[in-house]
């Protein structure tokens, strides 16, 4: 099976945004050294369960909470998504050194992440 394994909040202000998770939550929000504009989040000990996740900047597009489904196969998945109904919002990207994502609406109009992790992408 494939699980929800990452979170995204996107914000148009993401400053704003990660000054208030830190408040109210506690959670560690720091902005990513890689070659796009990207916040990680911690929310809590690896060792609790839970999972961590991002703050991403949006022009609009995208607004409020997106959860990411961890696949093998990016490709296949997404043939999959297209072939029970659903719609490819944004098409497979690179993210370099981490992996693949994509995302899409499904039937109900939830927009949903898939990442295929492959740390040589785009190396």
């Amino acid at each position: 099976m494939n699980r929800f394994v990452h979170f995204e909040l996107a914000s148009d202000d993401v400053e704003k945004t990660a000054q208030f998770y830190r408040d109210v939550f506690g959670w560690k929000v720091q902005k990513w050294e890689g070659p796009v504009t990207y916040w990680l989040v911690e929310t809590g000990e690896e060792s609790e369960p839970g999972i961590n996740g991002g703050l991403m900047e949006t022009d609009g597009t995208f607004r409020g909470t997106i959860n990411t489904i961890d696949v093998p196969d990016l490709d296949a998945a997404l043939d999959r998504v297209v072939e029970c109904g659903g719609q490819i919002v944004v098409e497979k990207g690179v993210i370099p050194g981490v992996g693949y994502q994509a995302y899409f609406r499904d039937v109900t109009g939830i927009l949903v992440g898939l990442h295929q992790a492959d740390p040589t992408a785009g190396m």
